[in-house]
């Protein structure tokens, strides 16, 4: 049996872009390029239709770009802010504090260990912070119920927060206070 045939016309397609028997003409250049522009533009639109969608379901979607004035915000209603209760402030001396000084300042942890005493706390350790550049004095404990004496500690330094967080946990104590910038000495 043969595998070669013998050339017909069929074997050469013409450049024209009739078909000629099976054969059909070569596709145009560019011609894929078509498909991707109408799933691009079919893809765009179904993404705008699913934000109008969210947009119109979800009335706190903000396309406001950072920085830029709020005028859209300024007639949308305003929620009125809820406020979480806070737990009561509290001394207890059976706690043991940690001071550590976040300033550049000498004796800063002293001073404010000194303050804690006078206040009925039971002041540990008194160190320096690994930066001297803290900005805010801030009260850290470890456990949802330390948050009373952590505000008790806090109303003893004025100005300074709170914050519930296991940053300080393996230190043994369970407040940790870390002495910043805006701390003002009393005398």
């Amino acid at each position: 049996m043969t595998t070669s045939h013998p050339k017909d016309r069929f074997d050469h397609l013409p450049h024209t872009t009739e078909r000629v028997g099976a054969h059909r003409a070569p596709p145009k250049k560019g011609r894929g390029w078509v498909a991707f522009w109408w799933a691009l533009a079919a893809t765009v639109v179904l993404i705008g239709a699913g934000v109008a969608v969210l947009a119109s379901l979800n009335n706190r979607l903000s396309f406001d770009l950072p920085g830029s004035s709020a005028s859209s915000s300024a007639s949308a209603p305003v929620a009125t802010p809820t406020t979480a209760p806070t737990a009561v402030a509290t001394v207890d001396p059976g706690l043991s504090v940690t001071v550590l000084n976040g300033t550049a300042g000498a004796g800063v942890a002293a001073e404010v260990g000194d303050v804690l005493t006078a206040a009925g706390w039971t002041v540990g350790a008194l160190s320096n912070a690994s930066n001297e550049d803290v900005p805010k004095t801030t009260v850290y404990y470890a456990d949802a119920k330390l948050e009373g004496a952590a505000r008790g500690v806090a109303a003893s330094l004025p100005g300074a927060d709170v914050l519930l967080a296991t940053d300080f946990a393996e230190s043994g104590a369970d407040l940790t206070v870390v002495v910043g910038n805006d701390y003002v000495p009393a005398g």
